[in-house]
């Protein structure tokens, strides 16, 4: 693939530099200018000594991350905005990140979910591209790889990869698009309002693969999975061993739409949790040998998709990334 150079925006008079905008998504194998740089020839050979680096400030900011395997526990904690960026040679996919963050350990070890994550985000408006992030625990116990637990956040062409608890969409916004999210058990939970837009949505065991915490009927918030493929990390994943989901609190409430749900997918499509749960299920205009729903439990009908306004607020558009 021809490699385009990259067209700039306008940089910020902000001390670090703002995030440059990438006109096309082809590749980025060089740092856009201001980013601070990590490994290969950059200035930091962690991604931890860039985010030190950054200290107090609150001016916009981004770290440019070369290929590599970085065996690091983070927390994202900068007052300002800041994009991390993955090298890759093609921005559009996680299929060609080069880039991992994997750490090891359990939630009953580290002390709590949020301390087991592999990455910690606890920073508004904060975004990756075309990073994968590990917690290589495995099975046996709830093991995070990403703690989301801020507002207006949107990650792209990322891979989570983990078994139980993978990805903790924990509070906020947040917008995932064209990535990759695998696990078994209850590996997309929290109480987030979260949409996952032409994701590859991959079970490595059987489950559930979400695990909504909404409880309050004045809850805003959804789990909307669009256009995304639901399918098995390999053929040791039996069909019919996946549920869409099933409450981690009594008022979960999740959508697919306008997704492919493989032959993994339980007829019944969900199951029980919470006590006394009344959640709400919703599927519409899916396609794929899971999406028959005459034999659906717990699904409430619904005549029309749901849209980004209702999930990620009237705002959305302002930002997530366009495009994707």
């Amino acid at each position: 693939m021809q490699l385009h150079a990259f067209l700039l925006a306008a940089l910020s008079t902000a001390v670090l530099g703002a995030p440059a905008k990438l006109v096309t998504r082809t590749a980025r194998t060089t740092a856009p200018a201001g980013c601070l740089t990590v490994g290969s020839s950059g200035k930091y050979s962690t991604i931890g000594a860039a985010l030190t680096a950054l200290g107090s400030s609150s001016a916009a900011a981004c770290i440019y991350v070369a290929s590599g395997t970085y065996e690091e526990q983070l927390t994202i904690n900068y007052a300002g905005a800041l994009t991390l960026y993955g090298e890759t040679t093609y921005e559009e996919s996680y299929k060609e990140n080069t880039v991992t963050i994997t750490h090891t350990i359990s939630s009953p070890e580290a002390g709590s979910l949020d301390a087991s994550a592999t990455v910690n985000v606890v920073a508004d408006g904060f975004k990756m591209h075309n990073i994968n992030v590990v917690n290589g625990y495995g099975k046996g116990a709830q093991a995070v790889a990403l703690v989301a637990n801020a507002d207006k956040l949107g990650f792209y062409a990322c891979q989570f990869s983990g078994y139980q608890d993978t990805l903790y969409a924990k509070s906020g916004t947040q917008y995932y698009a064209n990535s990759r999210i695998e696990g078994a058990v209850d590996y997309i939970f929290g109480a987030a309002s979260a949409w996952f837009n032409n994701c590859d949505i991959v079970s490595n065991g059987p489950g559930a693969i979400t695990a909504s915490s909404r409880q309050t009927t004045t809850d805003t918030t959804w789990y909307a999975l669009d256009r995304c493929n639901i399918k098995a990390a390999s053929s040791a994943v039996l069909d019919s061993t996946v549920y869409l989901g099933r409450p981690w609190r009594g008022l979960a409430r999740v959508i697919y739409q306008n997704s492919n749900l493989g032959s993994i997918v339980n007829a019944k499509g969900w199951t029980t949790l919470a006590e006394g749960a009344t959640p709400l299920y919703y599927e519409y205009n899916n396609s794929g040998a899971g999406s028959d729903t005459s034999a659906r439990e717990y699904e409430t009908p619904i005549s029309a998709a749901v849209t980004k306004d209702t999930v990620l607020g009237s705002d959305y558009a302002d930002w997530i990334e366009s495009g994707y």
